[in-house]
């Protein structure tokens, strides 16, 4: 059976590959086609984007000087303006419109930080679809995410716009988000264009300062930085977006190492490289060019295809400059049109050519209900949630609990659960968390609310009624972290406990006989050592869109039990920064007993809550692990197994991790690294058995040379719930 299977599989190749390549040369041969026709202006905008519409934009549109214009969320306006492109301009070529649909479009879902904290790609991928609909219905067909950033600093703002610390949680995200947002083909009236950003180590940034200077080795770079981005590679991603920072000294958008040796000659990308906002220009700033003229000869050479709104800030960078540096023989004609041909080919791949308007009557015929999408997006944000701690199973809250109290601004603010990169939000299709709870708890329960403190304020002056509430209730759910401002671009910061009189109202309630229950409404890991420490029941919520008040509601009560596991460290304070799951060991590993070693004097290294972690309502029990392999070759693949038990009261959800470490190998390596994992549901008292199959190339990394290699000796496999409590075997390879 399986012969067959592998016959009809090579057969269907043979049938079809002559047709696909049929297709790519069809659209090629439209290429050559068009370029013989297109001016040197005409070839220039297409290599310009505007954002919005402005005072000169139409007549630009009409003459052929802009080819995409970023930031319109209207399907009106959308086939206003292209409507100009296909019936006034010269050769007819359309327009594509983007936009920055991170987490949403109009059904706003959780952070990206948030979603993967479920550990549930094909759920990822159905929000991702979704926005994808929403986004191609009002006429955006390429779209600025997702971002593929590895970031191990929680200063980072934008931390909470990625997928964590880790390289392969963070290409399984990639993936998910890719497949939503392109499906098959993204040409498909309700698919865009995806674009794997910021191109490359943007979360690398020192200090965990925005837009800051890189400089890491290229090992780092390519075992951790750039596996998302070779990810999205792989898996088709129409367009890659260059970064802000410098990276060794060379500007990420002039850096002809990374966006022409690695991603065109090593990766044999095919897609359009977009610079993001204005970085072209801003070489000037670097101190890398020592103009725009200069800095668009730079970004040029080095592989940027699109320099986006380069003609709203400082003036022109690509327009005028690109035709002075042709006249002055600094550049050819074939280095414009080769970035002018990777545009043409994903305008014609994403089916521009042939359908330039909104497909209305396809949204029409395949209308996805709101209530559809907001059963993806209650999922997704009740899976998103980590629960933190649970001493004496304070959690869930009996639905008869005579008085509940709510404390925090947050509770009944609307925005803030939304964080930020929202596109373009309808406010009204979610509720509050406090509505949430108020919906859930039954009759004869009292939700007492007070707003006692805002994250914005230093303001005290609530205080004493909130405590006065608190001391009627029998629990209170304190709702604190960070408004929505605190994350995001440009929202770094240097201290990131809890924001302004927070704590010390956390502290005051503690004080009280009422249990307290604190829900983290957040975008990056805080340093909450003192409620770790003293409250029973923390929640990790991050910002988790429309559905935040019903899935926190529901989380609350135990209508589902939460099954979230961190992507991300949370450390113990800001000293202890960078730190990460898969660090090395060091030659000197910290020993208690010993002072010559690498620990800090006034901390544990251990974090606050380690990668992987997250509690349920009830209990994991792993047994009978075993690692097998036929010949005990490297060139075979490992037979890993493991017995999980739900030995409590609640079915639930675990995350089951399988961890690798090379023990010995010709370069240094990671103390252990995700390489791969299992989400599950058990019953109460089943058991289930996982397996995971090792490859070799699972074992592989880079060599002193910098190629890939596997290297036969001693490793050690590791399972579990989280990256800190595992079983483990060690097996010899040969």
């Amino acid at each position: 059976m399986k012969n067959i299977i592998i016959k009809l599989i090579l057969l269907i190749i043979i049938i079809f590959t002559p047709y696909l390549q049929g297709q790519s040369l069809a659209v090629e041969q439209k290429i050559d086609s068009l370029l013989l026709k297109m001016t040197l202006d005409e070839k220039i905008g297409q290599l310009v984007q505007s954002v919005g519409i402005k005072e000169n934009t139409i007549e630009d549109i009409r003459s052929g000087k802009i080819g995409s214009i970023l930031g319109i969320k209207s399907a009106d306006e959308v086939s206003k303006f292209q409507k100009i492109a296909i019936e006034e301009s010269r050769l007819k070529i359309p327009l594509i419109f983007a936009n920055d649909v991170i987490h949403g479009f109009s059904t706003t879902f959780p952070i990206p930080l948030a979603e993967a904290s479920s550990w549930n790609p094909e759920l990822v991928k159905k929000s991702a679809s979704i926005a994808a609909y929403e986004a191609a219905s009002e006429g955006t067909k390429w779209n600025y995410a997702p971002m593929v950033d590895i970031s191990r600093d929680p200063r980072w703002g934008r931390i909470m716009e990625g997928s964590g610390e880790d390289p392969y949680l963070g290409s399984v995200m990639a993936i998910a988000r890719i497949e939503g947002f392109q499906g098959d083909d993204f040409s498909h009236p309700s698919k865009v264009v995806a674009t794997a950003k910021h191109f490359v180590a943007y979360g690398a940034a020192e200090a965990g300062r925005d837009y800051n200077s890189v400089d890491i080795s290229e090992r780092r770079l390519r075992e951790i930085y750039l596996p998302p981005f070779l990810s999205a590679v792989n898996s088709e991603v129409g367009s890659i977006m260059s970064a802000f920072n410098d990276i060794n000294g060379i500007p990420a958008s002039a850096n002809k190492f990374i966006l022409t040796e690695i991603l065109r000659d090593e990766w044999k990308f095919k897609g359009t490289v977009i610079t993001d906002y204005n970085s072209v220009g801003e070489l000037v700033y670097h101190g890398f060019a020592k103009d725009k003229k200069e800095a668009a000869l730079k970004g040029l050479t080095a592989g940027i295809d699109i320099d986006m709104v380069g003609d709203t800030i400082d003036g022109d960078v690509y327009s005028p400059h690109l035709k002075e540096l042709l006249e002055d023989n600094l550049i050819d004609i074939s280095s414009i049109d080769k970035a002018v041909r990777n545009v043409l080919r994903m305008k014609f791949n994403a089916g521009l050519f042939e359908k330039p308007y909104v497909d209305s009557t396809y949204f029409v015929e395949n209308n996805i209900s709101q209530d559809a999408k907001n059963k993806i997006a209650l999922q997704m944000a009740k899976e998103s949630i980590v629960l933190l701690k649970n001493d004496n199973n304070l959690l869930p809250l009996n639905k008869k609990t005579k008085k509940i109290a709510v404390i925090g601004s947050m509770a009944e603010n609307e925005y803030d659960q939304l964080g930020a990169w929202t596109c373009k939000p309808n406010y009204k299709n979610g509720i509050s968390a406090l509505e949430g709870i108020r919906e859930l708890a039954k009759e004869g329960t009292e939700v007492l609310f007070a707003r006692g403190f805002d994250p914005r304020s230093n303001d005290k002056s609530g205080f004493e009624e909130a405590l006065s509430v608190i001391s009627q209730a029998n629990v209170a759910v304190v709702f604190a972290g960070e408004n929505w401002e605190l994350s995001g671009e440009a929202a770094s910061r240097t201290d990131i406990n809890l924001p302004g009189v927070q704590l010390e109202f956390i502290k005051r309630a503690q004080e009280l006989e009422t249990p307290i229950i604190v829900v983290l409404m957040n975008g990056r890991p805080l340093t909450i050592n003192w409620s770790s420490q003293n409250i029973p029941a923390i929640l990790e919520a991050w910002y988790l869109g429309d559905m935040s008040g019903k899935a926190i509601a529901s989380v609350l009560f135990g209508e589902y039990n939460p099954s979230g596991k961190l992507p991300i460290t949370f450390p113990r304070s800001v000293g202890q920064i960078p730190i990460y799951y898969n660090a090395k060991s060091t030659g000197r590993p910290a020993r208690e007993d010993v002072k010559w070693s690498s620990k800090y004097l006034d901390s544990p290294n251990t974090p606050l809550y380690p990668f992987g972690f997250g509690l349920s309502y009830t209990q994991f029990k792993y047994s009978n692990f075993s690692v097998n392999t036929s010949s005990n070759s490297i060139s075979d693949s490992i037979i890993v197994t493991v017995d999980v038990t739900n030995i409590g009261k609640y079915a639930g959800e675990e995350v089951v991790q399988l961890y690798i470490q090379d023990l010995f190998a010709s370069v240094t390596r990671p103390i252990k690294e995700l390489k791969s994992f299992k989400k599950i549901k058990i019953d109460v008292g089943k058991t289930e058995t996982i397996k995971f199959i090792v490859t070799p190339s699972m074992l592989s990394f880079y060599g002193i040379d910098m190629k890939k290699i596997i290297e036969p000796g001693e490793f050690k496999i590791f399972v579990g719930g989280n990256s800190t409590d595992l079983l483990s075997e060690s097996i010899i390879l040969n």
